[in-house]
């Protein structure tokens, strides 16, 4: 599901990339594909999204003129900081389900009664509802995605993963919990006074009055 909440505004040329929260397999990529779609109408490449360590270096890059977008999951704790820099500008607002997440391990490896998991910060909740109830206990490992954290087991660095469908395939990892989505509201940023468009086919009725500075 894909439901923008902000009225088309227009793109001040050129080919524009869009900058969000890599590596790949994250739910900011899938996000930030839909960006690009609604800009462009095709499917993006690995030239047209930049994924960087941290949404921090996304927005930099905006800044530095690298890319014309940062998208941003509003569930991430620090997105204030991109709302009231003043250097950047929201642009656009929607909502996407996010890929399915899930706890993943290694196939064939053992897992402790107290595993350490990884995941990123945002959706940590989801850990104490999908871990297996014969796991009796569990520490956590905070990690800057849910690609950072299938990694992390792939790396042997955490026994169990909070990861999405994508970042497990691509990370070898195997889903030992039930799967589900979150339904996240997710931020456009772009330069201040620049105007971003989405175009009149993907509107919906009922969008919010969208007021740019």
């Amino acid at each position: 599901m894909v439901n923008w909440l902000t009225p088309s505004f227009a793109t001040h040329g050129g080919s524009p990339g869009v900058a969000t929260l890599g590596p790949a397999g994250t739910s900011s990529e899938v996000a930030a594909g839909i960006v690009w779609q609604s800009l462009e109408g095709d499917v993006p490449s690995i030239r047209n999204i930049a994924l960087h360590r941290t949404y921090e270096d996304a927005a930099e890059a905006v800044l530095k003129q690298d890319v014309d977008y940062l998208v941003v999951a509003n569930a991430y704790s620090g997105i204030s900081e991109f709302y009231m820099d003043t250097r950047l500008s929201l642009a656009g607002v929607f909502v996407m389900d996010t890929p399915h997440y899930g706890i993943a391990q290694l196939p064939g490896e053992s897992v402790p009664d107290r595993p350490v998991v990884a995941t990123h910060p945002a959706p940590r909740p989801l850990v104490d509802e999908l871990l297996p109830s014969h796991f009796t206990d569990r520490e956590i490992l905070q990690v800057t995605s849910t690609s950072t954290a299938a990694q992390s087991v792939r790396d042997g660095v955490t026994d169990l993963a909070l990861t999405t469908v994508p970042a497990a395939e691509a990370h070898g990892l195997e889903f030992i919990s039930r799967k589900r989505f979150i339904r996240m509201l997710w931020s456009v940023f772009t330069l201040n006074g620049e105007i971003f468009v989405v175009p009149d086919d993907t509107a919906e009725a009922g969008r919010i009055t969208h007021a740019h500075t």
